[in-house]
């Protein structure tokens, strides 16, 4: 296994270190908010990391392929969740953007039975760093900073920006749904 999938297997590994970090906060103190905040920070940053060293080495592989993006879902569905358990998010803002992840993830295995290839869009490529920001400010733990107009804002965004990239890449690839058998 190559250094860059090795990077995103410890990605995957992170998120139930972070949801064990994040769900204990009613149990202990604010600094384990801290350690919550930079478990998802250096997992976050694994993401341009391994996807760096892929390129830059060419290392990129089919399981790379697969685990990046599949890891990058994994670990903003888990912080979302753990928000909607914490009464931080509203459900329905999760379920309309996993439910984007879901659905873009349906397109790319059409496309990929088609032997279509999909990059990330620049739409997604926004929609991943909306949903990173909006997550990172909900976790930092500076209460007296933190403003509701800012978390609402950053979840327009994020919710508008999901859904646009979603359209956007059913759109771009409408072909596709006529040929699924």
């Amino acid at each position: 296994m190559n250094l860059p999938n090795k990077i995103t297997i410890a990605r995957v590994c992170l998120i139930p270190v972070y949801l064990f970090v994040y769900l204990a906060q009613p149990f202990s103190e604010v600094p384990n908010m801290w350690l919550a905040l930079t478990i998802f920070s250096v997992a976050s940053i694994t993401d341009a990391v391994d996807g760096y060293v892929a390129k830059r080495y060419g290392l990129v592989s089919n399981f790379g392929k697969l685990m990046d993006p599949l890891a990058d879902k994994l670990l903003v569905s888990a912080a979302l969740i753990a928000f909607v358990a914490s009464g931080t998010l509203s459900a329905w803002v999760v379920v309309l953007i996993i439910s984007r992840e879901f659905f873009v993830s349906g397109i790319r295995q059409l496309c990929v039975e088609q032997g279509i290839v999909i990059a990330a869009s620049p739409s997604a490529k926004f929609k991943t760093i909306t949903q990173m920001v909006l997550i990172i400010y909900i976790l930092l733990p500076l209460a007296m900073f933190k403003f509701d107009w800012i978390v609402i804002s950053l979840t327009v965004i994020t919710v508008l920006a999901s859904l646009y990239s979603g359209i956007e890449y059913a759109v771009k690839n409408r072909s596709v749904f006529g040929k699924a058998s």
